[in-house]
């Protein structure tokens, strides 16, 4: 377990050091230096309770990916997550609500935090109906599928396997649950939040679609290398995606304890670096095939994740209450998972 855990070990010990300089540096004082390496930890320990179901579904990805593209999503696909998602996605958001260029909003962010915080904050609700609307159409995808033989809640997950045929059936209970929740906001705001429903809905078929047509290709001409290689880039744009769209509630939630960006990208950093290190351990030891269910509990994380993304537009709900949802379903899929391993021996 250490070898796998060895990068993001260094990894952290690097983003405290660098933590306590930018605390030294804004205080000069060690006062000031040990509150900001105390935000770093709390936000690595959010980001890790709130992204281990993306460990767990990046495992189950991963390992029907071929080694080439597998080693690529854990490096390239790192670079994108780290300095992407936690640095470049929230200055994107600033310089598109702001109406300025991504200089300006690095300016801002770092002589200005309270500005950089606001103008991110209020762009919330586009966050979270496309990020919401994504994460739903990923979980609901999963159960809704006619060849699905392994059930944990097997009522409801026998139930909706069984519908599987009914064409964009999980479509429909997303853009339901868009529409209720649209229907408690101001009418302005209200339409904001369905448009970008539906661009993550679009974005999921569109991502969904890429994947399906280059595993068909795939299989179509599996004795021709570069043929395999396309189908691993459908994962691997499948997986950025994904990771994206974990991120959302993340990035945003961060600014609770911290605005400045610095901090957040050290805390939320270290915390992308160790669901890597669980996601390399979770394929090196086959951890999804040796317990039967975790699969099924991270997908109904995600689920949950998704609906408290939408709901999130009207009501105010801690990051804390989602992390510990996620973290119950998988520790109850995990325990079943045990349960079943030794009655059947």
């Amino acid at each position: 377990m250490l070898q796998q855990f060895r990068g993001s070990i260094i990894f952290t010990l690097v983003c405290l050091v660098l933590a306590a300089l930018v605390g030294w540096l804004r205080t000069h004082t060690l006062a000031g230096l040990f509150e900001v390496l105390w935000v770093v930890i709390v936000l690595a320990v959010l980001e890790i309770s709130l992204s281990f179901d993306n460990a767990v579904v990046n495992a189950a990805v991963l390992e029907k990916m071929t080694p080439v593209w597998q080693k690529r999503f854990l490096t390239w696909g790192m670079v994108i997550a780290v300095f992407g998602m936690r640095i470049v996605f929230p200055l994107g958001i600033v310089a598109i609500a702001a109406g300025i260029g991504p200089v300006e909003a690095l300016r801002l962010s770092l002589e200005q935090p309270q500005e950089y915080e606001k103008i991110v904050s209020g762009a919330h609700i586009g966050i979270a109906g496309f990020g919401g609307a994504f994460l739903a159409m990923v979980g609901l995808k999963f159960f809704f599928d006619s060849d699905k033989d392994v059930h944990w809640i097997g009522l409801v997950e026998r139930f909706l396997s069984r519908f599987s045929s009914i064409s964009a059936l999980e479509m429909a209970l997303v853009l339901l649950a868009v529409l209720g929740v649209a229907s408690l906001l101001p009418q302005d705001v209200a339409m904001r939040f369905v448009i970008a429903a539906i661009f993550g809905l679009v974005s999921f078929v569109v991502v969904d679609g890429i994947g399906t047509m280059l595993e068909s290709k795939e299989a179509a001409t599996r004795a021709v290398a570069g043929e395999v290689a396309r189908a691993g880039l459908g994962g691997f744009i499948y997986l950025n995606v994904l990771d994206a769209s974990f991120s959302f509630d993340g990035v945003i939630g961060a600014f609770a304890l911290s605005n400045n960006m610095l901090v957040i990208a050290l805390g939320l950093s270290i915390g992308a670096m160790f669901v890597r290190s669980m996601t390399i351990m979770m394929v090196e030891k086959g951890t999804l095939g040796e317990y039967r269910y975790l699969e099924h509990g991270a997908f109904w994380a995600i689920i949950v994740l998704g609906g408290i993304m939408l709901a999130s537009a009207r009501f105010e709900i801690s990051e804390t209450v989602t992390g510990l949802i996620g973290g119950v379903l998988i520790a109850l899929s995990l325990a079943w998972s045990v349960r079943y391993k030794r009655r059947e021996g």
